[in-house]
């Protein structure tokens, strides 16, 4: 795992505040770890206001961004050449004793993970976003998957997302 304290605000403060985009540019990170998985320079990137995932033809962003339509989706699935990618949501609350043991549960699969990024914001241990990548092997062939997950230790708020991007 690639840890780091990140020195910088935490500037997120709900999880019905991100943003989900697949089309913008790079926005200042607070770290960076490049990868390469499946043939694939992959570049995980964790924001100020949460991550971006680069990989082959993917540029995603779950984020807080001005002016940005607020929500994840469920689900979201493109067609993209030669390409198939999906992406999934979820946010949970969960009571302080059950957060920081989820915090925890996510933290170990970070440190366990031979590519991931972790990023620990200034003021609460438990307020964390990390990325995880891995290979997979799917219907048309080798691809990628990874997972994030961003924690909002004032409300008890854990966002979960998992995309998968396989080639066609």
């Amino acid at each position: 795992m690639y840890a780091v304290s990140l020195d910088a605000p935490y500037l997120d403060t709900d999880a019905d505040q991100l943003c989900f985009s697949l089309s913008l540019t790079e926005r200042p990170a607070l770290a960076e770890r490049v990868v390469s998985l499946g043939g694939l320079d992959v570049r995980l990137r964790l924001l100020g206001a949460s991550h971006q995932v680069f990989a082959g033809p993917v540029w995603e962003t779950v984020a807080c961004l001005q002016g940005a339509v607020r929500g994840l989706p469920e689900t979201c699935t493109r067609h993209l050449p030669g390409w198939v990618y999906d992406f999934g949501a979820t946010t949970r609350r969960l009571a302080p004793e059950e957060f920081s043991a989820e915090v925890a549960q996510v933290l170990g699969r970070a440190t366990d993970a031979e590519h991931s990024l972790c990023g620990v914001f200034p003021g609460s241990p438990e307020a964390v976003t990390a990325v995880v990548v891995e290979t997979v092997e799917g219907p048309y062939g080798a691809g990628l998957l990874w997972r994030t997950w961003h924690t909002y230790p004032q409300n008890g708020q854990i966002v979960s997302t998992h995309s998968r991007l396989e080639a066609r």
